[in-house]
């Protein structure tokens, strides 16, 4: 997957707001096992403005190009388009959402469609019982 331009992370970067839908590169290569534990791509999903830009984390749901890691009704598939920057179809893992330290993050130039957005916040939802 390539996912536009990346730039690294600064620490000026800690007070930049993440913009929902923007797609983002988190670090976590330290993560337990049978978590997340590698450098890789992810939604911010966080509705814009909700938190100060002091904040220090943000909310995210992982994207993954392994089908198996899909389930069904709370995974999206996101096809390769120039604005998502994906190279081949992934899968926005929603039933993942977590919350990641800012200084994790390396933003790109990357993100998927409001309509993509709002069906993946609809599967966190489901997820958490909220439908």
């Amino acid at each position: 997957m390539n996912f536009g331009e990346r730039r690294e992370s600064t620490a000026s970067d800690i007070l930049a707001s993440f913009i929902a839908g923007q797609i983002v590169l988190a670090d976590w290569r330290d993560a337990l096992p049978k978590e997340p534990n590698k450098r890789r791509p992810a939604i911010v999903v966080e509705d814009t403005g909700l938190f100060g830009p002091n904040y220090p984390n943000v909310l995210l749901v992982p994207l993954a190009d392994d089908p198996d890691l899909a389930v069904p009704g709370v995974s999206l598939a996101i096809e390769p388009t120039p604005e998502n920057g994906c190279t081949k179809r992934c899968y926005a893992l929603s039933h993942s959402i977590t919350a990641t330290s800012v200084r994790r993050l390396v933003t790109t130039g990357s993100r998927i469609s409001a309509d993509q957005l709002a069906e993946i916040r609809q599967q966190i939802g489901f997820a958490i019982g909220l439908e």
